[in-house]
C-alpha cells in the first residue's frame, strides 16, 4: 500500500458497549514503544503493532527493529503489521537531507520523518485499513485537549531529559487528535522498570541513536559520501583570505570546531556554509554568534498564529536549553525571533520551536542569514 500524510476526516468511530477501544501502536523494535504498547494492552485496549519498514540494513529502524517489534508482539497476544514505507522514506528523508546538505544547511530530518513518514501515514494506515482511529508512540511527549479551545496542545514529557517534544513541532492538530503518548508522564528510568515488570524482550536493549542513518551506515560522514561524494574546496576566514582545504561542504555545520584541520591563535569555528563558492567560511565564537533569527515554514501547535510580538522560550537544537526571545511575526508562516542574548551556533536547516512553560506553541525552520 502507498501511504500519503494526508488523514480521513475526524471521525471517531462508535463501539458496542462490549467492546474494547481499539488502538494501534507504533513499534520501532525499542523498549520505549514497546513499553507503550504494553501499557496500553494492560489498560484493556486492543492493539495491534504496526512497524514501518524504512530501509534495508542494522539498526534500530531496519531488520533488528523488524525482529524485535515481531516479538514483543508474540510476547503480548496482539497483531503485528509492517508496513513498507522505503520508497516514502527515501523521497522523504534520504533526497531531502542530501539536498540540504548538499547546498550547505544542516538538515534535521527527525521532526520532517514524524509528519511525511510516521504519523500523518500511519494514522492514515490504521484508519483505511485497519479500521482504528487512534494510535500510540512511544515519544516522550504529553497531549491535552484545551475543553474551552478545543485544540489540542502539545506539552514538555515529565522526564525534562528525555523529552522530545521539540521534534514533534510540526505535527498538525490532526495528527495530534489521533495520537496518544502513553510515556509522557513517565520518566526513562520508570519506563525501563515497567518494560521489566512485564518481563519485555527489549527491557535492557540499548539506546539507539538520534538518527537512524547512522545507525545504518556508521557514521553521518559515510552516509552522504555516498550520496555526494567529495567535493573539493576552501576554508576561508571571514575576510575571505584562505586558511585551509575541505573534502565537501557537507561534512560541516554551522558551530563546528572539532575536524576543522587548522592550526590557529585562538579557536575557530564554523560560521557560515558558501554552497555557490564551495567554501567553509570560519571565524571566532563571537562571528558565530548572533543576536536573531528569522525562521521559514512555520507550525503553529497549541496556540493560533499572533498577530503581535510574543515572549517567548526557544529551543535552537534539540540539545541545548530554551533560551528567552521575542518572537516577530512576518506572516502565519514566517517569524523574526530577537534573543535576549545573542546565541551562538543558530544552524540553517534546524528548528527552531518556541515554548511558553511546558506548553509548544509552535516551531519552523531556520534561515541561512545573509552574508
Amino acid at each position: 500500500m502507498v501511504l500519503s500524510d494526508s488523514l480521513l476526516p475526524l471521525t471517531t468511530p462508535t463501539l458496542a458497549p462490549s467492546q474494547k477501544p481499539r488502538i494501534v501502536a507504533a513499534l520501532s523494535g525499542g523498549v520505549d514503544s514497546s513499553t507503550a504498547a504494553a501499557i496500553l494492552h494492560e489498560q484493556g485496549y486492543a492493539v495491534e503493532g504496526v512497524t514501518l519498514w524504512l530501509m534495508k540494513g542494522k539498526g534500530q529502524c531496519c531488520t533488528d527493529g523488524l525482529v524485535d517489534a515481531a516479538t514483543i508482539c508474540e510476547q503480548l497476544g496482539i497483531p503485528h503489521h509492517v508496513v513498507d514505507s522505503r520508497e516514502l522514506f527515501q523521497t522523504k528523508i534520504i533526497d531531502y537531507l542530501v539536498a540540504g546538505y548538499g547546498d550547505g544547511i544542516t538538515p534535521l530530518p527527525c521532526s520532517r520523518c514524524n509528519k511525511t513518514v510516521k504519523f500523518g501515514p500511519l494514522l492514515t494506515y490504521a484508519r483505511e485499513t485497519l479500521g482504528i482511529w487512534q494510535m500510540a508512540t512511544g515519544h516522550y511527549a504529553r497531549v491535552q485537549l484545551d475543553p474551552e479551545s478545543g485544540r489540542y496542545r502539545l506539552l514538555r514529557a515529565v522526564d525534562r531529559q528525555k523529552d522530545q517534544s521539540y521534534f514533534l513541532y510540526d505535527l498538525s492538530q490532526e495528527h495530534l487528535a489521533g495520537t496518544v503518548f502513553p510515556l509522557g508522564e513517565y520518566t526513562k528510568a520508570q519506563t525501563r522498570e515497567i518494560a521489566a515488570r512485564y518481563g519485555l524482550a527489549t527491557a535492557t536493549k540499548p539506546e539507539s541513536q538520534d538518527l537512524c542513518l547512522i545507525e545504518t551506515h556508521g557514521s553521518m560522514r559515510s552516509f552522504l559520501d555516498q550520496y555526494l561524494g567529495q567535493k573539493p574546496g576552501e576554508i576561508v576566514d571571514t575576510q575571505g583570505r584562505v586558511l585551509g582545504s575541505h573534502e565537501g561542504i557537507h561534512h560541516y555545520t554551522v558551530g563546528q570546531r572539532k575536524g576543522l584541520g587548522i592550526a590557529a591563535a585562538y579557536p575557530l569555528y564554523v560560521v557560515r556554509i558558501d554552497p555557490a563558492l564551495n567554501r567553509v567560511v570560519v571565524g571566532s565564537r563571537e562571528e558565530a554568534t548572533q543576536a536573531e533569527a528569522t525562521v521559514q515554514q512555520v507550525n503553529w501547535v497549541s496556540i493560533p498564529a499572533p498577530p503581535e510580538p510574543l515572549p517567548v522560550e526557544v529551543q535552537v537544537r534539540y540539545r541545548t536549553p530554551a533560551v528567552p526571545a521575542l518572537l516577530i511575526p512576518e506572516s502565519p508562516q514566517r517569524v523574526r525571533l530577537q534573543f535576549e542574548e545573542p546565541q551562538f551556533g543558530v544552524t540553517p536547516g534546524q528548528a527552531a520551536v518556541w515554548y511558553h512553560g511546558d506548553l509548544l506553541l509552535g516551531g519552523g525552520i531556520l534561515e541561512r542569514p545573509s552574508p
